[in-house]
């Protein structure tokens, strides 16, 4: 039976060569193998391969054969899905170069994966900073073919592990979001019978990833050697820094589209499962859990089974090759009842997802949970902004309001949610203060008075804050 069902996924029109010829606005046309096809049968196909592997995860324990899906037509797709200007790997080259003989390049990267001749390159690293901090967080590049393949390959597991991961993970998956999150924490303190929080941090987790358990994992769930063959190579790749190489025995491909879900499989493992089939059955109160990919926080009616699991946690997560921050991770009272079993009356705060959540009561003294912009984010904002006023205070302020709108709108939709209204007005009032600052240092004279620069302002308004997500309601 399993057999026939991949059998049709065969069907694949494999394409030969990709024609970049467009006849009207959406209308791009493709040669396979003799015959036009438009990109959205492509599209069709392809979604109908994903649906198969879905339902082939959801009926066997092992889903067999995935290697055939790493084709002419998904790798091409992907290839369409990449940005154009993004900074290249050690390969040096760009989408656009790589275009010039799509079909052809395509050609060669199946013979070489068909040979087994096809060996990913090291990852460049690089550094960017880290937010709220003077550290650097360092970033990988890999290759544009890697790219590629570590796309498809992405999505072919997303299938595979979509119907097996839990209900309170959150992270890099499809139809799940960070308001979502936000969401079910706010139900579950609110609806739950939560009295004390686990706020834990997993010190360095992505570059602390266990290859051999992680492979295990994967083993367990997919019985492909071909296809787990070549995640083990990029696990393997190595990194590129300073013209010097190093081998990466941990960790997951820094930088790789393949990143996240490798990293929501193994804490799906080592965290999730672990959590709902032991912790859960310990705990004779409430346990609750939401995790965003590495980051998580955990709910307990009774102090004494939250104290329990932190000691579990870290001895569990030291088994796989982690390890709990303490400096960062503890145990909090929180919940309606915070006060009352608070030493001294006092109440604790916990950050996730870029809001502080705090315990607080409405206009008529019931009790709510209150979610602000996490003022480690926001100090990390307001520099943001700062550093791009002054690389870009020399421009005509109609085009400088343009694009901060552009960035201001972004961030209303991440941080406006329900309640945190006060949070985005206050950095709202920070872009006036700092635009009207930035365009009197243009001058010696302060030429621009506040007169002025509020006739300016309804000539050229500043987008005021906005609530655009109800975390009260599931979005």
């Amino acid at each position: 039976m399993l057999e026939k069902t991949c059998k049709k996924s065969d069907r694949f029109i494999i394409p030969k060569k990709l024609v970049m010829t467009v006849e009207g606005r959406d209308r791009r046309v493709v040669a396979f193998s003799g015959k036009t096809s438009s990109i959205l049968e492509v599209v069709r196909t392809m979604e109908n391969a994903h649906e198969e592997i879905a339902a082939l995860a959801e009926k066997h324990k092992q889903v067999q054969t995935l290697m055939h899906h790493v084709n002419q037509a998904t790798l091409t797709k992907e290839h369409m899905r990449q940005q154009k200007g993004k900074a290249v790997g050690i390969d040096g080259i760009t989408k656009e170069e790589y275009e010039l003989r799509l079909g052809d390049n395509i050609d060669d990267l199946l013979k070489r994966m068909k040979a087994f001749s096809y060996r990913p390159q090291a990852v460049r690293r690089t550094y960017i900073p880290k937010a709220g901090s003077d550290k650097l967080r360092p970033l990988g590049i890999p290759s544009y073919e890697d790219k590629l393949v570590q796309g498809v390959m992405r999505r072919i597991l997303d299938e595979v592990y979509e119907g097996k991961f839990c209900d309170f993970s959150y992270g890099f998956r499809r139809g799940k979001s960070c308001h979502q999150a936000l969401h079910e924490v706010n139900q579950t303190i609110m609806i739950k019978r939560v009295n004390y929080i686990v706020d834990a941090d997993i010190k360095g987790f992505f570059d602390n990833v266990d290859h051999e358990w992680l492979m295990k994992f994967l083993e367990h769930d997919i019985g492909d050697k071909n296809f787990l063959r070549y995640i083990r190579r990029f696990l393997k790749a190595g990194i590129m820094e300073d013209l010097m190489y190093y081998e990466s025995d941990k960790g997951t491909p820094q930088g790789g589209l393949i990143s996240p879900i490798l990293a929501n499989v193994y804490l799906h493992y080592v965290l999730d499962i672990w959590f709902e089939k032991v912790v859960k059955k310990q705990c004779q109160g409430e346990a609750q859990i939401v995790r965003y990919a590495d980051d998580f926080v955990c709910f307990f009616e009774y102090r004494k089974e939250a104290e329990r699991f932190y000691e579990m946690l870290e001895e569990r997560l030291g088994k796989f090759g982690l390890e709990l921050s303490r400096e960062k991770s503890k145990i909090m009272s929180f919940g309606r009842h915070a006060k009352q079993n608070s030493e001294d009356g006092r109440t604790d705060t916990f950050d996730f997802l870029g809001f502080t959540h705090i315990n607080g009561m409405t206009r008529t003294g019931k009790y709510r949970v209150v979610h602000r912009t996490s003022k480690k984010k926001l100090a990390v904002k307001y520099q943001n902004v700062k550093d791009w006023l002054w690389k870009n205070m020399h421009g005509k302020l109609s085009d400088i309001i343009s694009q901060l709108n552009r960035k201001l709108r972004g961030h209303y939709g991440y941080y406006g949610i329900s309640g945190n209204y006060i949070g985005i007005r206050n950095f709202y009032r920070y872009v006036v203060k700092a635009v009207y600052d930035a365009e009197n240092r243009r001058s010696q004279r302060s030429w621009l008075t506040w007169g002025r620069y509020r006739r300016l302002l309804e000539k050229f308004p500043i987008m005021k804050p906005k609530l655009y997500v109800n975390i009260w309601q599931k979005p």
